[in-house]
């Protein structure tokens, strides 16, 4: 990013593994939020993205993977040995590491690019049958909300309710589709609302309605969801899934920003919910992951709905700005 809204490629000297750390030649670069920063015209830049699939070749020392191996690329750089990454729970290590510092590379840390560098026990192994376009939905693409339902148990006996129809809340459509559950989701954009039924969504609510709150009650007999989903970030959202949910239902809460107020007598205690923040999902749970995908292709094709040469990254990051997209793929070698 070079400023006002100004994006393009530039050239960096190929990044060198060190210790655990390999080299993995990136094949599909899955977009997330960054477009945020080009929208808002607030960030320079040369190093962004969190979120890959593609090839080791290249290693330090022997190791967890080797040369050849197809991998997703797990985001940050946790640092492997505190209680939280022991347990799996990698993603809220507070412990990260400085992946210049640990490696002396003076790249590699970014996937909008075509080398990165990661630790060997964050890259997870790509099955034969799955295409690097497909795997790479383990990362942002499936894995918050899939993080979010494996929490709540999530299952054919629930509604679930879902706030924001960007990437990731389509992402939560097909995930709770797959276990079984009965789906609303609260959109206004046109698009996006289209391909959440499409997807599996029984009904798009809008949130500029003022009767939304009503018609979801009247959905579900006058009871509320029994779990919910904001993949929004907006306190707007977030306070209608509060007041949507059933008593001793579930809520969690994937998207980032925005404050919230709650009251703790109304919301809390007397209703008695459940409220989970839930950023990724356990590193044990990667192969159910493969296997979610596996069985969702056909809608990961829909979901996936733009693939950009990284060459024209200032176009994709425009389109995801207008909001008539899905999750959007770059290629870094076009």
């Amino acid at each position: 990013m070079f400023g006002e809204r100004r994006a393009g490629l530039t050239e960096k000297a190929d990044p060198v593994p060190a210790g655990d750390f390999v080299k993995v030649r990136l094949c599909v670069t899955p977009m997330c939020t960054e477009y945020t920063l080009f929208r808002d015209g607030r960030s320079t830049g040369e190093s962004f993205g969190h979120e890959a699939a593609g090839e080791v070749v290249e290693i330090a020392q022997p190791g967890r993977v080797r040369v050849g191996d197809r991998v997703v690329v797990m985001p940050l750089y946790a640092c492997g040995r505190c209680p939280l990454c022991l347990d799996g729970e990698y993603i809220h290590c507070q412990s990260a590491l400085d992946l210049h510092a640990a490696t002396g590379s003076p790249s590699g840390a970014a996937t909008y690019a075509q080398y990165l560098l990661k630790q060997d026990w964050m890259l997870v192994p790509i099955p034969d049958d799955l295409s690097y376009a497909h795997a790479s939905m383990a990362c942002c693409g499936l894995g918050p909300t899939f993080g979010a339902m494996q929490r709540m148990h999530v299952d054919a006996f629930d509604t679930v309710l879902l706030t924001g129809m960007g990437p990731v809340g389509l992402g939560g459509v097909i995930n709770a589709r797959y276990r079984g559950a009965r789906v609303l989701a609260v959109e206004s954009h046109p698009y996006r609302a289209t391909l959440a039924r499409d997807l599996g969504a029984e009904a798009v609510i809008d949130p500029a309605d003022p009767d939304a709150l009503r018609t979801i009650l009247d959905l579900t007999g006058g009871v509320g969801v029994d779990k919910a989903v904001d993949c929004s970030g907006s306190p707007e959202a977030q306070r209608l899934l509060i007041d949507a949910a059933r008593r001793k239902g579930q809520v969690a809460f994937v998207g980032e920003g925005g404050d919230l107020t709650l009251a703790v007598s109304r919301d809390m205690i007397r209703k008695g919910l459940t409220l989970h923040g839930s950023w990724h999902y356990n590193l044990a749970d990667t192969p159910t992951m493969m296997r979610l995908i596996r069985g969702v292709g056909p809608q990961l094709d829909r979901i996936i709905t733009h693939t950009f040469p990284m060459s024209r990254v200032q176009q994709a990051w425009e389109l995801q700005e207008s909001g008539a997209c899905g999750k959007v793929l770059l290629d870094p070698w076009t």
